[in-house]
C-alpha cells in the first residue's frame, strides 16, 4: 500500500472527494485533511500544517494546492488580507516537507487569479457585485491597448464607471497573488517541487489573467523550467490529474492514449471559459497526468473519445443545438461506431463529453444506454468546463489501468452519469425554475445544504435514473445528496452500482 498526500483546492466534492473516490483502493490510499474551510471562510493554516507534517514521512507522493496552503482555499485566495511575511512563511513549509522526506514525489498546482466577465460577489469581493463586468472589461481593454488594439475612450469611460477604491483593491490583490506565483517558481528551480501546474480558472484570450500569465511565462523561460512547469486552462480537476501523475510515476508507467474526436474541426475549437484551442489543452492534460498521446490505435493502452463540436460550443441548457457545428461538422454516428468497436475489442475506452459546457449531452447518454455500454466505459465526465471533465476522465482511466478497485470505480462512473447528465443537464434547471421560487430560494441561495432544495433534487434525480438510465436503473442506488455551498451550481452525491 502506498500513500499519496492530497491538499485539495477547497472542500467541494470535485476537489475534496473525487480523487479519493477514484484512487483509494488495494494499492493506493489518499491522505487528506479531516476538513478544510467553507467557501469564503479559509481553512485553518495550523490544521493544514499539522496534517502535512504528521503525514509527510509516510507518504510516497504529495499533491499540494498552493492556494490552499497560502490562503486557505480557492475563494479565500481572492479575498484575503494576509501580509507578505505570513504568506511567504507558509510557502516555505514546502521546503520543510522536502527536508523531512527527500525522496517524495512532490507535485503542486497554483492558480493565476481569475477575472470573471460577469458581476457577482458569490465567489469574489463584495464590490464585484456592482463592478465585476466593468473590471473584466477594463482588463481586456488594457491588454488590447498594450497590443496597440485598444480603445482609449472606451477604457477611460469604463474606469470612470468603477469605484476607484474598488479597482485599486482588485489590482493590488492581483499584484500580491501574482508575486507569489513567481515565488513558487523558485521552489521548482531549487528542486523542492518536482512538477508544477499553473492553471487558469475561467480564462480568456485578453485581460488581467492573460497578462499575468505572460509574466509567469517570462520567468519560466528565464529559469528554463519549461519541462517542469506548465500553464493551461482548468482548476477543479487538478487534484485528480496530479494524483494520476503520481500513480503513473510510482508505477513507472507512461500509458499511451489514442484521441478520437467526433469532429475534424474540434481540435481547433476554443472551448467556453478557456483561452486556447482544445487540442493544446488536451495535450497538456495528457502530459500532466503522466500519459502520452499516440497517433495509432495499435500503439495505445486506452482510448479517449472527445465529443466536442466543430467551431462553437454551447451550454448544456441549450441542447439539442440543431446547428452545423453539432449536426453537420460533427459525425456522432461514426464516433459512436468507433467507440463501440473499441469496447468490443477490449480496449479501455473513455469519453470526454465536452459537447456542451456545464452538463453532458443527453443524446449521447441515450445511445450509450440503448447499446448497453454505460458500464463498459473506462471513464466518463461531462461537468462544468471542458478542462474539468478532461482531467476527471484521465484520472479514471489511469486508476483502471493500475488498480483493481472495480466496484469503487463503477460507483464513481454511475455518479458521473447521475450528476453530469441528470443534474447538470436536466434537474438543476428544472428545480431552479419550477421549485425554488415557491420557497423564496434562488440559484445562489438554497438555505441549508441538506434541506428541502436538496431533497427536491434527490427526488428528481430518482426519476431521471428510472427514465434515462434504464439499462442500469435496477442496479443503481442513489444514497445521499447535498448542496455544499447552499447553491445550485454544484452538488455532492453518493451512489452505488451493484450488478445483478
Amino acid at each position: 500500500m502506498k500513500n499519496i498526500i492530497l491538499l485539495p483546492l477547497d472542500e467541494r466534492p470535485c476537489n475534496f472527494d473525487f480523487p479519493s473516490k477514484i484512487f483509494n483502493g488495494e494499492k493506493y490510499t489518499i491522505l487528506r485533511p479531516a476538513r478544510l474551510g467553507q467557501k469564503k471562510t479559509p481553512a485553518s493554516y495550523e490544521e493544514i500544517r499539522t496534517f502535512l507534517l504528521e503525514n509527510i514521512e509516510k507518504a510516497d507522493a504529495a499533491v499540494i494546492s498552493v492556494d490552499t496552503l497560502l490562503y486557505g482555499g480557492l475563494i479565500p485566495s481572492r479575498l484575503h488580507k494576509l501580509s507578505e511575511e505570513t504568506v511567504l512563511e507558509r510557502l516555505m513549509l514546502l521546503k520543510e516537507l522536502r527536508a523531512r522526506n527527500p525522496e517524495i514525489k512532490l507535485y503542486a498546482f497554483q492558480c493565476i487569479m481569475r477575472c470573471p466577465k460577469y458581476s457577482s460577489s458569490d465567489e469574489e469581493p463584495d464590490y464585484y457585485e456592482d463592478f465585476g463586468q466593468e473590471i473584466h472589461n477594463i482588463g481586456r481593454l488594457t491588454h488590447l491597448e498594450k497590443l496597440g488594439m485598444g480603445d482609449e475612450k472606451e477604457l477611460a469611460a469604463l474606469k470612470d464607471a468603477v469605484d476607484p477604491a474598488a479597482l485599486e483593491d482588485y489590482l493590488s490583490r492581483r499584484t500580491f497573488n501574482g508575486a507569489f506565483n513567481i515565488r513558487t517558481l523558485d521552489l521548482v528551480e531549487d528542486g523542492t517541487i518536482d512538477f508544477l501546474i499553473i492553471p487558469q480558472d475561467d480564462s480568456a484570450k485578453y485581460g488581467y489573467t492573460a497578462m499575468d500569465q505572460q509574466k509567469v511565462r517570462a520567468v519560466i523561460r528565464e529559469k528554463v523550467l519549461d519541462d517542469r512547469v506548465i500553464l493551461y486552462p482548468g482548476a477543479d480537476e487538478l487534484g485528480m490529474v496530479l494524483v494520476a501523475r503520481a500513480v503513473n510515476t510510482l508505477e513507472n508507467s507512461t500509458p499511451r492514449v489514442y484521441l478520437k474526436y467526433a469532429s475534424t474541426l474540434a481540435p481547433q475549437l476554443i472551448p467556453n471559459y478557456e483561452d486556447r484551442s482544445l487540442n493544446e489543452t488536451v495535450k497538456y492534460h495528457v502530459m500532466a497526468s503522466g500519459c502520452v498521446a499516440v497517433p495509432a490505435l495499435s500503439d495505445a493502452d486506452f482510448v479517449m473519445g472527445i465529443t466536442a463540436p466543430a467551431t462553437e460550443m454551447l451550454e448544456a441548457d441549450d441542447q439539442p443545438a440543431n446547428n452545423i457545428h453539432y449536426d453537420v461538422e460533427r459525425n456522432m454516428a461514426e464516433f459512436l461506431y468507433f467507440i463501440n468497436d473499441c469496447i468490443k475489442r477490449g480496449i479501455p475506452t473513455a469519453i470526454l463529453d465536452n459537447a456542451y459546457t456545464n452538463g453532458g449531452e443527453l443524446q449521447l447518454l441515450r445511445v450509450l444506454n440503448k447499446q448497453g455500454n454505460l458500464m463498459k466505459l473506462a471513464g466518463y465526465a461531462g461537468w462544468n468546463t471542458s478542462a474539468n471533465s478532461m482531467g476527471t476522465v484521465l484520472a479514471q482511466v489511469v486508476n483502471r489501468l493500475h488498480q483493481n478497485n472495480k466496484a469503487q470505480a463503477d460507483n464513481f462512473l454511475v455518479e458521473r452519469y447521475i450528476e453530469d447528465f441528470g443534474y447538470d443537464a436536466v434537474v438543476r434547471g428544472y428545480v431552479t425554475q419550477n421549485i425554488l421560487p415557491a420557497w423564496n430560494m434562488t440559484y445562489f441561495w438554497c438555505e441549508e445544504p441538506r434541506g428541502k432544495a436538496a431533497q427536491a433534487i434527490f427526488d428528481e434525480l430518482q426519476k431521471f435514473i428510472q427514465n434515462e438510465l434504464t439499462s442500469i436503473a435496477d442496479c443503481v442506488t442513489l444514497e445521499s445528496l447535498y448542496l455544499p455551498w447552499s447553491r445550485m451550481f454544484e452538488i455532492g452525491l453518493s451512489a452505488k452500482y451493484k450488478a445483478d
